[in-house]
């Protein structure tokens, strides 16, 4: 049976931790469509500024940063597959700015999505890029891109 408190302070911020939930579910199912800050912060009765402060003190990024990674995560994963251009992949994820995107893309992966693309493709010294017996747990971890500019430089792979 759960808990029930009698504090007031811990009853709110076990409703706020709900919202935040509801607002990071909404962003991994929507992030192919128009989100901003704002929008967020309206679906919850939040402000768009208390919603930044609430939601990097849970998830330890701002809203807007965790649906990037979002759809940076997502375009690796159809760069990967091949059959769309960057452009394509772009618009795909839910961008709209092609400098935008390759930028922030540069930043979390660590090489331009045309270099991601090329690379994904290719296979590495005749073993293919694939390897087989790796639980996807692992190979999604590995592949999860890196936050706030901490990506490797180019060329250390």
């Amino acid at each position: 049976m759960p808990q029930v408190t009698s504090d007031p302070a811990e009853e709110q911020r076990l409703r706020d931790l709900a919202r935040l939930r509801r607002v990071r579910d909404r962003i991994d199912r929507e992030y192919a469509k128009p989100l901003d800050v704002d929008a967020l912060a309206r679906g919850v009765n939040m402000s768009a500024g208390h919603l930044s402060r609430e939601f990097r003190a849970a998830y330890g990024e701002s809203p807007y940063s965790y649906l990037m990674t979002r759809r940076i995560e997502r375009a690796m994963a159809l760069l990967q597959r091949g059959d769309l251009s960057v452009t394509e992949v772009c618009f795909e994820v839910g961008c709209s700015s092609l400098g935008t995107f390759s930028t922030r893309f540069t930043e979390l992966v660590g090489v331009p999505p045309s270099v991601y693309r090329r690379e994904s493709r290719e296979p590495t010294e005749g073993v293919s890029s694939v390897v087989a017996g790796v639980p996807s747990v692992v190979s999604k971890r590995v592949a999860r891109p890196v936050r706030n500019r901490e990506a490797r430089p180019t060329g250390q792979r």
